[in-house]
């Protein structure tokens, strides 16, 4: 009974911040859980204010748009944890967390079928010219003839990082017919067997794959892991799709293999600059009409999101629950 009494004494200095929108769900099950916590939902705050509040809040909860830098960081005296309502985490300044001894957690599984449906959906829609026919047949026009696509059955789908997404989509692909090959330097070739894919270099994978899909996280390492010489390797006519993290692909390299015809489509839902203002090279990708893009909605189903937002908000109570018991 006494320390139940010193967590919710502990509990009640307790302030958690959400600054993105995220389900319902989630918030509710931090008021349910830390019923003595202050939670305060700010949608619209900019860095500067942002950075002037951080200091008063014990947790913080973000989705895409808010970006925790390490000034930021540097503010919040108080802050113990950061919690991202999705999987990457791009927009945090990890280094700086560890550097101040704040914990960052993410929620890794929530939306890996909605990420791996969109995927499908945007190979699809390149294999059939889905768009273009649209705006083509709304426009008035009935040009039959113009969108001749290709069967997806029997094709070579070459996958680029077998994670969580990465398997989903092989399964999803299989089950189409298509034959699924990929390539992670961290996955063994015995367990993807299991998934009947056949694990090759980077190089094999782009040589052989009529269709080619993105599933790695954004790193150092990983950072233009698409370029100028991967894009030459790929078949003529060869698809390109990349739902996973902007920055994955050279940009400028993949206008140029357009304009030199190399390729026969690219879907993207995500980019280097999100969202797109003022960078020439997307919006001349964005003008090519082979060029199928979507403003990353790899997670955006109401289900990926209630599962992303609960995901976090466990892990908060849990971090902070442990935190309170620890200090009592």
């Amino acid at each position: 009974m006494t320390l139940v009494l010193k967590r919710n004494r502990r509990a009640a200095a307790m302030r958690i911040l959400v600054t993105d929108r995220i389900a319902q769900e989630g918030i509710d099950l931090l008021r349910t859980r830390l019923p003595n916590a202050q939670i305060d939902v700010r949608l619209d705050l900019t860095t500067q204010q942002l950075q002037a509040v951080i200091g008063q809040y014990t947790a913080l909860i973000v989705r895409s748009e808010t970006r925790v830098t390490s000034a930021i960081l540097a503010a919040a005296t108080q802050l113990k944890i950061v919690g991202r309502a999705g999987v990457g985490l791009d927009n945090i300044d990890t280094e700086s967390a560890k550097r101040y001894g704040i914990a960052v957690v993410n929620s890794p599984g929530g939306n890996t079928i909605a990420a791996a449906e969109h995927t499908i959906a945007l190979l699809l829609s390149l294999a059939r010219h889905i768009p273009a026919a649209t705006s083509s047949t709304r426009a008035g026009r009935w040009e039959k003839s113009h969108f001749l696509g290709v069967q997806v059955r029997d094709k070579v789908l070459g996958i680029l990082g077998l994670g969580k997404v990465g398997k989903e989509v092989a399964q999803c692909a299989q089950g189409l017919g298509l034959q699924v090959i990929a390539f992670d330097p961290y996955v063994a070739p015995e367990q993807a067997e299991q998934l009947g894919v056949t694990m090759l270099g980077l190089e094999d994978v782009l040589k052989q794959a009529d269709f080619v899909t993105l599933h790695t996280t954004l790193t150092t390492g990983t950072r233009g892991l698409v370029g100028a010489y991967e894009l030459r390797l790929l078949k003529p006519g060869a698809r390109l799709i990349n739902c996973a993290r902007g920055g994955l692909i050279d940009e400028e390299a993949l206008l140029h293999a357009l304009q030199e015809n190399r390729l026969a489509g690219v879907a993207l839902d995500v980019f280097s600059q999100e969202p797109i203002r003022d960078d020439a090279v997307l919006h001349q990708l964005l003008a090519d009409p082979r060029v199928i893009a979507t403003p990353h909605l790899g997670a955006s189903t109401h289900e990926a999101q209630v599962q992303v937002a609960i995901d976090v908000a466990e892990q908060l109570v849990s971090f902070l629950q442990d935190m309170v018991l620890y200090a009592a």
